[in-house]
């Protein structure tokens, strides 16, 4: 017995609901700085506060993924995870730009960041049951298609949230102005409209999508074997799993290598999504930590959004070329080139003359953020023996949370302490260590390479 062979457009609805949540994301990405500066937050307190993202992820991931494995329902296996994870997300883009609200209880600032962790953590619930359900439910010879559908929707969503706010704003003439600390009506619709958009991108995969059984996954002749190998890993666990410090000391030397790549790529992604609407408010529209209740000030912010569009736009194009640069050259050779591109472009965001400049500082960082998001599995994958694939890919997120754990709690002090207050500074920061990450890739070794060569 196979699974189905199911048709582009089942595929396209089984995914959908990641538009939604990347949509979510991306609103939150460009938008929760200046939110935070609104309700009163310093600019060198803003990675603080942007410390739950990455503390979400690593707590909240594998616990839903290792219940979404386990869970079967009336309702489903993965779809009961990612419908109450949109439904939190949701609640949390409501009234996150709208914390002011409760300012006879808490502090409007405390407020957000309490529905910023909120977002963050149920972004998390909903996400990652969305990776399983390509491989639950696609036969071997459609992950491909699957995963790159996903990936195609996670860019669109990604836009679409990024250059909303300055879409209404700027084509809709809704209102851009803070009054009295509250949050401009154009971003408050802007993350309304996410949640809308997100609960029914959610429930258009719910509704369309057909689950398989447990009893179903179990007769298929590759899930069972697949079934007993994770029955024999979960036996060994439970009398071994304190025995991950074991497995750092015997980390492949591919992933010990590729950790540093991503320990600094990750670092400089950090620094660019926290204080690229500061720095570039300060640096490129002439603006001060003073005047973030300003019109101009949400100006910035707005075209930010757009800038961040720019760059995940470029990544969802650049993705599908990565496969065959990389056919061509190698992939360490690819992702150290394209790192390189990201490093030159938000270095050069210092000294691009006007706004529109920027525009070709995004289309480096995009090439980068592909790149980053794809080429360290691809040449980790050869180096991992399928026994441990699981404890290492989790070992490996923590070279992804370690360093934007690291840049939250040093990121604001250095931009207070050593850079002036000049927030630019974090992005030249980030720059440099796209750089190293770049310099850092040719020390790996690439097992697959030298299979075939």
């Amino acid at each position: 017995m196979e699974k189905r062979i199911l048709s582009f457009w089942q595929i396209w609805n089984m995914s959908f609901g990641f538009l939604g949540i990347q949509m979510g994301f991306a609103l939150q990405n460009a938008n929760a700085s200046r939110i935070l500066q609104i309700f009163g937050a310093d600019v060198h307190e803003l990675s603080w506060f942007w410390i739950i993202a990455p503390l979400m992820g690593l707590i909240v991931q594998p616990i839903i993924g290792h219940y979404s494995d386990k869970t079967w329902s009336k309702f489903g296996r993965r779809k009961p995870y990612f419908l109450v994870g949109a439904i939190l997300a949701s609640i949390g883009l409501v009234l996150m730009p709208q914390a002011d609200i409760f300012i006879a209880f808490l502090p409007a600032l405390w407020v957000g960041a309490g529905m910023l962790m909120i977002m963050d953590a149920s972004f998390n619930v909903a996400m990652e049951p969305f990776r399983a359900l390509v491989g639950d439910n696609l036969r071997t010879d459609q992950r491909t298609l699957g995963f790159s559908v996903q990936t195609a929707l996670i860019g669109f969503g990604a836009v679409i949230g990024s250059w909303l706010p300055y879409a209404l704003a700027n084509w809709f003439g809704v209102s851009n102005e803070t009054i009295q600390g509250t949050v401009p009506f154009n971003l408050v619709l802007s993350f309304i409209i996410g949640a809308i958009i997100l609960i029914v991108s959610i429930l258009v995969t719910v509704t369309t999508t057909k689950e398989y059984s447990p009893d179903e996954l179990a007769s298929f002749e590759d899930e069972q074997a697949h079934s007993e190998v994770i029955k024999k890993e979960g036996e060994e666990e439970k009398s071994s799993l304190l025995d991950i410090f074991e497995d750092f000391k015997k980390m492949p030397e591919t992933m010990r290598q590729l950790s540093w790549v991503q320990f600094f790529s990750w670092f400089g992604l950090f620094g660019m999504w926290v204080f690229a609407t500061p720095a570039i408010a300060q640096h490129t529209f002439g603006l001060s930590h003073a005047d973030s209740s300003s019109s101009s000030y949400q100006d910035a912010g707005d075209w930010v959004g757009i800038l961040f569009g720019v760059y995940n736009l470029v990544s969802a194009f650049y993705a599908f070329a990565l496969p065959h640069i990389a056919k061509k050259i190698g992939r360490k050779k690819t992702h150290s080139i394209s790192l390189i591109i990201g490093g030159l472009g938000l270095l050069s965001i210092y000294v691009m003359p006007d706004k529109n400049w920027l525009i070709l500082s995004m289309i480096g960082i995009g090439i980068a953020w592909a790149s980053i998001l794809a080429m360290p599995y691809a040449i980790l994958a050869g180096s991992i023996s399928p026994k441990k694939m699981g404890v290492y890919m989790g070992i490996f997120n923590f070279f992804i949370v370690i360093p934007q754990i690291i840049n939250a709690l040093i990121g604001g002090p250095l931009v207070k302490y050593a850079y002036g207050n000049e927030a630019i500074f974090a992005l030249v920061m980030s720059g440099v260590s796209f750089l190293i990450a770049a310099s850092l890739v040719f020390k790996v070794k690439d097992v697959d390479d030298v299979i075939q060569s």
